[in-house]
């Protein structure tokens, strides 16, 4: 199955210890439109290196709302490289962490970025739906 839309982001940064870390941590609010009509809560790291346009992050985030009309929450996990500006990111559902109606999801979840608005294409299992 496939869910697609829009998602509105703010990122905000968590005060550092003392001189600039290595790593730096930050809190994810989203909005989720389309087929996910959502409110997602999450915790990212994120490191920078040397090298212009070289990074790195993971990040947990809790999923809230409706997918296709079903209630219910999920766990996405993230993790994600940018090498010399050529990005690479996996975004899945964590297994078993789905509630509600939504009891039994799998699946990854893409992010596109263009022209500074957000996006997203899901692809899903639902265990048990038709």
């Amino acid at each position: 199955m496939n869910a697609t839309g829009t998602f509105e982001v703010k990122i905000t940064p968590h005060a550092a210890d003392g001189e600039a870390p290595a790593v730096a941590r930050m809190s994810i609010d989203k909005q989720f439109h389309g087929d996910l009509e959502a409110d997602s809560q999450g915790q990212m790291l994120a490191a920078t290196s040397s090298v212009k346009g070289s990074a790195g992050y993971v990040a947990m985030e809790q999923v809230t709302g409706s997918l296709k009309g079903r209630k219910g929450g999920f766990v996405l996990q993230h993790s994600g490289t940018m090498t010399r500006g050529v990005p690479h990111q996996v975004v899945g559902v964590v297994p078993d962490s789905g509630t509600g109606e939504l009891e039994g999801l799998a699946g990854a979840l893409t992010i596109h970025i263009a022209d500074g608005k957000h996006s997203y294409d899901f692809e899903y299992t639902l265990a048990g739906a038709a």
